[in-house]
């Protein structure tokens, strides 16, 4: 089993590029204004891109497979003149600061904006020409082919765009003086509306760390599964940080909390941004370690985990080479087109998650989707180089 990846799901994000980008948030938060109204006399104008969302679900659509190939997903960007028309038409007003500025590019000259649309204009997404539908964000992560770079580098501007709107939504009030908050610098920031506060608020990274616990003297790796998750999925132990801890701290700390399992040598693995969790959390970044153990009971935390147990290397591999990641995905691949197509709306949790398998696997771990499976996969394979 290889799998190799340019980086992790929601990583590489090309808006996000150095050397940067050609506009500054500023310079292009006052040519969309001018442009909404109809004063952008600049000749040649940007080309601006507005991609909706609603409820955390970015506007998507699906080039059809044919043969053996799977269905391919696109973001449904929105010129910045139709998005104006579909206001307009709702009744609803379009300014500025419904936007949240993404980049822009001189390859292409144009501009990314991303709008929240839940509450302004109800209908777009089921009256357009194209077939277009708001999909949940966790069912294309498992429908992106990750060997697919333009459609990684999609998921990783999707998911940029819904963590910055979730923490716009949960940031309309100061924290310091209660007052509303509003929006600057193109949505980058927000500042407290009090002239006697004005505290500037910028979104807040929540680290997590994930680590694989690894027994070095009888080659096995600790796993555990949450309550009320899907049945037989075991993966990584993780954590908030706390203020005050290094992540080398965290780790130890975390892994005695939910295992009862004593830490000492932690070595760094790489990070992943993870805007799927819950909405109050939009901004999370997981930063993956190996974590070697000094000690190998195991006492659970039954608030934390359903259970943790040691694996053997085999047991680890033979999940991995049992496991049909490539039909999960193209499962999930086909019900994203079926949904642009209006034929499914209805999901289920287990479906975001999908992972399939020929045969009775004793164990599932998460998908390339997720830092968790490269911990563990390049840990069951690494004499075979597997990242």
């Amino acid at each position: 089993m290889s799998i190799n990846l340019q980086f992790h799901a929601f990583a590489g994000n090309p808006l996000n590029s150095i050397p940067g980008n050609p506009l500054s948030p500023s310079a292009a938060l006052e040519s969309l204004n001018a442009r909404i109204l109809g004063n952008d006399h600049s000749s040649p104008s940007p080309n601006f891109k507005v991609l909706p969302f609603r409820n955390g679900r970015p506007l998507v659509s699906s080039t059809a497979s044919s043969g053996e190939f799977l269905p391919i997903w696109h973001l449904g960007w929105v010129s910045l003149d139709d998005l104006r028309g579909i206001f307009e038409n709702s009744g609803a007003p379009l300014n500025g600061d419904s936007l949240v500025y993404l980049g822009s590019s001189a390859e292409d000259d144009a501009v990314y904006w991303a709008i929240d649309v839940s509450a302004k204009v109800p209908e777009l997404g089921t009256n357009m020409d194209m077939e277009l539908r708001f999909v949940e964000l966790r069912t294309l992560m498992v429908a992106t082919d990750w060997e697919n770079l333009k459609a990684m580098e999609n998921l990783a501007i999707a998911g940029n765009a819904k963590a910055l709107l979730e923490w716009h939504n949960t940031s309309q009030f100061c924290g310091h003086c209660g007052e509303k908050t509003v929006s600057k610098e193109a949505g980058r920031r927000k500042q407290c509306s009090n002239d006697s506060c004005k505290k500037r608020i910028y979104p807040r990274v929540d680290q997590v760390v994930i680590m694989l616990v690894i027994d070095r003297e009888n080659d096995h790796v600790l796993l555990g599964t949450r309550p009320k998750f899907i049945s037989q999925l075991w993966s990584c132990l993780s954590g908030f940080t706390e203020p005050g801890e290094s992540l080398e701290e965290a780790v130890r700390r975390e892994t005695w909390e939910e295992s009862g399992i004593e830490v000492g040598e932690v070595v760094y693995h790489s990070s992943q941004p993870w805007p799927v969790g819950p909405n109050s959390i939009p901004c999370q970044l997981m930063v993956g370690f190996f974590a070697y153990a000094k000690s190998r009971e195991i006492t659970v935390d039954k608030k934390e985990l359903e259970d943790a147990r040691w694996f053997s290397r085999e047991d680890i591999r033979e999940a991995l080479t049992l496991a049909d990641y490539k039909k999960g995905q193209k499962t999930a691949a086909s019900k994203v087109e079926q949904m642009c197509k209006g034929v499914e709306k209805s999901r289920s949790m287990a479906a975001d998650f999908n992972v399939e398998s020929g045969e009775l696997a004793p164990i599932f771990v998460p998908g390339p989707f997720a830092i968790a499976h490269h911990l563990i996969s390049s840990w069951a394979f690494s004499d075979q180089n597997v990242l």
